[in-house]
């Protein structure tokens, strides 16, 4: 009797041993992670948070939208496609930020994966009714910038008095931001900007490369996501820096007025 106990002991032992193995080797493959993205101010000054996405599961990713600064009510919060200077569809539609500041959403529609390497970005709008007020946002996934830039100078044409300069920044698919900030533009007015073929110094100057966004004359900035030339071709960060090219700012609404211009890429 004693012998059949002990041997009982003995394989009750080994089940167990045995589960827990199982049940470890099942908590290991997962493997866990998380990754934080900045949101930041838009509309309503004071405002900024964060957007986690945590790995709850190997099928379950949860986004955690925590905000500071904002107004009292709730805030439907949204993961979009694109970039935040570009804009872009609605692809998933999360918890409303709550009266705490928080809102937590458990994504199965998308991996983690997945969802870390998106174009996309995330935005939190004041309610369903004012969806035009932009309390924070941010890019996520492959948008996020990283810390490779490269700043050219823009100099004065005549007697216009406007210079500045134009940020060219690295965002983790490859792709590049665009920011020209000038003085001496004028408030309420727009102005036209280009990346042309060549250089300042070229005679006659070169066609046309990419369109940019207008510079705000109010805050003397202008935001361009760059993927691809007017012409289509795919173009990257590092393209650009060795790209021949340079930038044109001109006098409102007219292409053939330059007011502002810099070497841009290689030059």
């Amino acid at each position: 009797m004693t012998k059949e106990r002990n041997l009982f002991h003995v394989f009750s032992m080994l089940f167990v041993g045995i589960v827990l193995m199982i049940s470890s080797g099942c908590t290991d493959s997962v493997n866990l992670s998380s990754t934080s993205y900045s949101l930041k101010v838009k509309d309503v000054l004071g405002i900024v948070g964060t957007a986690k996405f945590s790995q709850t599961t190997s099928t379950v990713t949860t986004i955690d939208i925590t905000l500071s600064g904002a107004p009292v009510g709730t805030h439907p919060a949204q993961l979009c496609m694109n970039t935040v200077v570009d804009g872009g569809n609605v692809v998933i539609l999360l918890n409303p930020v709550d009266a705490t500041g928080k809102s937590s959403t458990a994504v199965t529609t998308m991996s983690y994966a997945t969802l870390i390497a998106y174009n996309g970005f995330i935005k939190v709008v004041k309610s369903d009714t004012e969806p035009n007020v932009i309390l924070a946002q941010g890019d996520i996934g492959g948008n996020v910038l990283t810390t490779t830039s490269k700043t050219y100078s823009m100099g004065v044409i005549g007697n216009y008095g406007v210079s500045g300069n134009a940020l060219l920044q690295k965002r983790l698919n490859g792709t590049a931001l665009l920011t020209i900030s000038l003085n001496g533009t004028i408030e309420g007015n727009t102005y036209p900007a280009t990346i042309n073929l060549g250089s300042i110094s070229s005679v006659g100057g070169g066609p046309i490369v990419k369109t940019l966004s207008d510079v705000d004359g109010t805050t003397g900035k202008s935001y361009t996501n760059i993927k691809n030339l007017d012409s289509g071709l795919t173009i990257t960060y590092d393209n650009w820096l060795v790209y021949d090219g340079y930038i044109n700012i001109y006098q409102v609404s007219v292409l053939g007025s330059i007011i502002c211009d810099g070497n841009f890429g290689k030059n």
